[in-house]
């Protein structure tokens, strides 16, 4: 006998079933159909809810404040909002993860801590030999990722371009991608300087003193550099429609290039939003002026690779500073990401649900080779499963899973939220409680499934 039915409106790769069913054994799907539902031990049925694949959220910060304990809130909060895979960054404190044996720590912290399943990101040091690259990716990371610009010396340091060729020419006949953090440092210091000197300040000001210039001159850099070698680059955080050309304009060229965009630059402007959020929605790159439309047309037109909620784990004191340039940067936004998102999609007009399981689900888990075990409801895949309900919902931090208990999104309307989330066929959360416990999560290494080859060529 089967494990578990799940019934609602079950979004596939093909549609969307009326009537269906989601039938899971020893933690993947078994079978998927509609009408009537084999025998199980177990039935949830979420009426006219969704089922959707378990998000996969492309990139967070865990272990940016907390260190490697810091997986416990993140997956958390990730399970309540109907996350079962996150891609985690390597810049955890107090150093981040670049040798087989940071790789080794961070894979046990996750099966001592985490509630959802997590992916890794690794990096490189400046200086460091490039000797580890080979054993890195031969152990699962799903990518690596590299700074243009220095937050900090030791956890979140600048790469130079030489040692970024370096790095690019060692991963060109792979198929890991080279992420960037996209802005170039010399540009954003003279012209922080600037307007401290003019005694310039607030979140208007953020974007002015990290223009689009920088963005975009780093974003070509990069992406000339990696076309010297044939590496696939991708750019992590995309602000500016600009930016997607410039990929675009590569790949038209036959280079292996990608661009993502985070949930946060289509909700807020800092004209309209500033005055209420000030620091509170401070991102690098910065949330532009303006750019919520254009930003969701590059959406629309298929040049975002997928969606990301760049979720930070920093507490509200790091934004309580004497400036906005001493304020820290990014947002808690795991467990926003879904309904969020669903959200703009809805007001924009478009097939809300499934262009969120297609950017939320099946992209990030074909550009991580994670699929087909993860991101979609076909039979052999992982029993990953999110119910998502249409409600009216507004949002308050003081109930979510991360601790952080702060939110840019604060007072906002959604127009759906997480009525459930299973995880390898076991109900995780049930809509008001997380049920699993730490450890229920696993290391997730990558697969052979690649972006630009065999079944995914985009």
């Amino acid at each position: 006998m089967l494990d578990l039915i799940v019934r609602g409106r079950v979004v596939t790769p093909e549609g969307i079933l009326e009537d269906g069913w989601v039938a899971v054994s020893g933690g993947r799907i078994d079978a998927v159909g509609t009408g009537q539902a084999p025998d199980a031990a177990q039935i949830h049925d979420a009426g006219q809810s969704y089922v959707m694949p378990g998000v996969v959220d492309g990139q967070t910060h865990a272990g940016s404040y907390l260190g490697l304990p810091g997986i416990e809130p993140t997956t958390r909060s990730a399970i309540a909002g109907g996350v079962t895979t996150i891609v985690d960054m390597p810049y955890d404190n107090p150093e981040p993860l670049s040798t087989p044996a940071h790789l080794a720590a961070k894979v046990e912290a996750i099966g001592r801590y985490a509630h959802a399943n997590v992916a890794l990101y690794a990096t490189v040091m400046p200086g460091q030999p490039l000797d580890d690259i080979k054993a890195l990716a031969n152990s699962g990371v799903v990518a690596f990722k590299i700074s243009a610009f220095e937050s900090s010396p030791t956890r979140f340091p600048r790469i130079n371009a030489a040692l970024t060729l370096d790095l690019l020419d060692a991963l060109s006949d792979t198929d890991l991608p080279l992420g960037l953090h996209n802005e170039d440092q010399e540009i954003v210091r003279s012209r922080v300087e600037r307007a401290r000197a003019a005694g310039l300040d607030g979140i208007a000001v953020h974007s002015q003193s990290r223009p689009p210039a920088a963005e975009l001159a780093s974003t070509a850099h990069f992406l000339e550099l990696a076309a010297a070698v044939g590496t696939h680059a991708h750019i992590v955080h995309i602000s500016l429609p600009r930016g997607f050309r410039l990929v675009e304009n590569y790949r038209d060229d036959g280079y292996r290039a990608t661009g993502e965009t985070c949930v946060h630059y289509f909700w807020f402007d800092p004209e309209r939003d500033g005055a209420e959020l000030g620091a509170r929605m401070k991102v690098n790159p910065p949330i532009r002026p303006g750019m919520i439309d254009a930003m969701w047309r590059e959406v629309m037109s298929g040049r975002v690779a997928f969606v990301s909620s760049d979720h930070s784990s920093w507490p509200i004191d790091n934004k309580f500073t004497d400036t906005i340039f001493d304020a820290g940067a990014g947002v808690p936004g795991i467990e926003t990401l879904l309904p969020a998102f669903y959200t703009v999609a809805k007001a924009k007009g478009a097939d809300a649900i499934r262009l969120t399981v297609e950017q939320l689900c099946e992209r990030p888990a074909r550009f991580f080779g994670l699929s087909p075990r993860k991101g979609a409801i076909v039979a052999g895949a992982d029993a990953d499963l999110t119910i998502f309900e249409e409600a009216d919902v507004v949002w308050d931090s003081a109930n979510a899973e991360d601790g952080l208990r702060w939110s840019p999104y604060d007072g906002r309307r959604f127009t759906g939220r997480v009525a459930g989330t299973f995880l390898a066929g076991r109900l995780a959360y049930d809509g008001t409680r997380v049920l699993n416990r730490p450890g229920d999560g696993h290391y997730a290494a990558r697969g052979p499934i690649s972006w630009f080859t065999g079944e995914t060529d985009q």
